[in-house]
């Protein structure tokens, strides 16, 4: 179904995880209908509790009342390692898709990555693993309560995306399980972003966050239904605002779904637009964004039943050679130089 008004059709997910095998069938056709025309969809009757995403949200939001100084404690002290407090301006989403001039968004954001990793297993201890699954910053000493709460949520989100990747197999005719092996040790990173009121005007071009496609398999949003929101570009050049359904999660796809299905499936470019001036204070949004990323030697190529009848459009990469890319773009603002530095 179609939200009133909308682009992005609401999907619900009830039947993928209870029903029969041609029920499922028929939700993942669903989402693969969406993955082809517009790479954005919303999907309720997901099973993850309530109270789950309630605690994750309470305490993300404590987090970002705190003072400024308090958050900076928790800033990474190695500008190389992508975990803990990040302030505003310190990212540029723009300048991943190369749009010269582009103003920093304005948002923090705290990033969050995988805990539960097991020490005998070789594949976390390669020179490539201790470098992408670094410890975890937790403010404790001030939010006790993030730690656990963000925790079960990313665990939630694991589940879910795992859910998402079967459907997705099951809409382009693969086996259920065919993405099984290349995500059981994804390189997820929970971001939880936070746009704070605008009580004044920012630099012209500057917006909560600028124009850009995400980079991995796909991503899962919970966010608020305050002024100054999400956006997405049709394939006509329109900007159409994504609907904000309660209980529900926004799912897009990513850069690697994109060249894994040789372009039948969209990533397309979004981004976080400034509240109407008349409503810039009061617009104060939070988002928990799971970047679900394929395991870091994950091969990204055009997948069989893309293939059919035309060349590959892209070159093999890896998970992480694609993710490397992107971070580092992304991460080229003033203030993260100065920040990381200090």
């Amino acid at each position: 179904m179609k939200f009133a008004g909308s682009v992005v059709p609401v999907i619900d997910l009830t039947k993928a995880r209870t029903g029969s095998e041609a029920e499922k069938q028929q939700v993942a056709d669903e989402v693969g209908a969406a993955a082809r025309s517009i790479g954005f969809l919303v999907v309720s009757g997901h099973g993850v509790p309530q109270p789950v995403i309630d605690a994750a949200t309470e305490a993300s939001r404590s987090l970002f009342d705190l003072p400024a100084a308090d958050k900076a404690k928790y800033r990474s002290p190695d500008p190389a390692i992508y975990r803990g407090y990040f302030g505003i301006e310190t990212g540029n989403l723009a300048s991943t898709i190369g749009e010269d001039g582009a103003k920093p968004d304005h948002r923090e954001y705290y990033n969050v990555g995988r805990f539960d990793l097991d020490p005998a297993d070789p594949y976390f201890t390669t020179p490539t693993a201790r470098r992408i699954f670094q410890e975890n910053i937790w403010p404790d000493a001030h939010v006790p309560a993030f730690k656990p709460a963000i925790i079960d949520y990313y665990r939630e989100m694991a589940g879910l995306a795992e859910l998402l990747m079967e459907l997705c197999a099951r809409a382009l005719h693969l086996p259920a399980d065919w993405f099984a092996d290349k995500i059981d040790k994804h390189i997820t990173n929970l971001v939880v972003s936070n746009y704070p009121d605008q009580p004044e005007e920012l630099e012209v071009g500057q917006l909560r966050a600028g124009a850009h496609t995400d980079y991995g398999g796909l991503t899962i949003l919970k966010t608020e239904d305050k002024p100054g929101g999400l956006e997405v570009l049709t394939a006509d050049g329109r900007w159409e605002p994504v609907p904000i359904v309660p209980g529900a999660f926004i799912i897009n796809l990513g850069d690697l779904m994109a060249q894994w299905t040789n372009d039948e499936w969209v990533s397309t470019m979004h981004r976080v637009v400034n509240p109407p001036r008349a409503q810039g204070v009061g617009s104060r949004r939070q988002s928990l964004v799971f970047f679900h990323q394929p395991n870091y030697d994950a091969v990204i190529e055009c997948i069989p039943t893309c293939a059919v009848g035309q060349a590959a459009k892209y070159a093999p990469t890896t998970s992480i050679e694609h993710l490397d890319m992107k971070m580092n773009q992304m991460n080229d603002t003033p203030k993260f130089k100065e920040t990381q530095a200090a």
